[in-house]
């Protein structure tokens, strides 16, 4: 399995034969200046979208066209999508498993806030939402967007992660405290990945308290588009 950040909340992870797009935003995303984007959306058979807000979906329909690959997420946002352009996949919600080859993909609540802009409009893409995706016999919590919620305690008990991947930049999300704080008490990561950090000013630029805090559990700070390989 192959974890490789995309800048962001952005990720790919390429699993067998599958290869799974999170969120994957490239037009405009700072931290894809200067990369190669070819490289970033090849062979890609899924894209997974864990709310509305442009940062996640700026380019979602433009990629699905791209690549062919459908699109899923909770419903009022997929379908949204679909009206748009992309290439229908799962319009399913909290608590739903859908699989991809070897991948199984479990939606979880997040707390934060989704929506699009039609023209001047927003518009609701229902509620935020994280993945928990197992496969090779590892299991990943991706939080998406969140704030700390007490929702993360049975996704912690339940699903077991040992890997996670944490928005913990601030301002719009939990910062790295908060990010430790939480993986101490909801989790017993054997490793975690920060992201939603460094793309903006308003944003936590470094991991380092994060790794401070989390002693005995290796943190991984994301170089984009280079594997991490689990």
């Amino acid at each position: 399995m192959n974890i490789i950040w995309l800048g962001h909340g952005s990720f790919r992870f390429e699993i067998g034969d599958e290869v799974l797009l999170v969120d994957p935003w490239i037009n405009g995303n700072p931290m894809m200046e200067g990369q190669d984007a070819e490289a970033a959306l090849k062979g890609a058979t899924q894209i997974l979208v864990t709310h509305g807000h442009f940062d996640h979906t700026a380019d979602i329909v433009e990629v699905s066209e791209r690549t062919g690959a459908p699109v899923s997420g909770m419903v009022e946002l997929a379908n949204y999508l679909y009206s748009k352009g992309a290439k229908e996949g799962h319009a399913f919600n909290k608590g739903g498993t859908v699989t991809f080859g070897a991948a199984s993909v479990t939606m979880v609540p997040a707390s934060h806030s989704s929506s699009m802009m039609a023209g001047d409009t927003p518009v609701y893409t229902g509620m935020e939402t994280g993945f928990v995706i197992r496969a090779e016999g590892r299991t990943i919590y991706m939080s998406g967007d969140t704030g700390i919620t007490s929702e993360m305690d049975w996704i912690g008990a339940f699903f077991q992660p040992d890997i996670g991947i944490l928005s913990a930049g601030g301002y719009y999300t939990m910062d790295m405290a908060q990010a430790a704080w939480a993986a101490k008490r909801y989790f017993d990561f054997k490793t975690v990945i920060p992201c939603h950090y460094r793309t903006f000013p308003a944003l936590e630029q470094s991991a380092e308290l994060l790794t401070k805090e989390l002693p005995g559990v290796e943190v991984i700070e994301p170089q984009v588009l280079q594997p991490i390989t689990l």
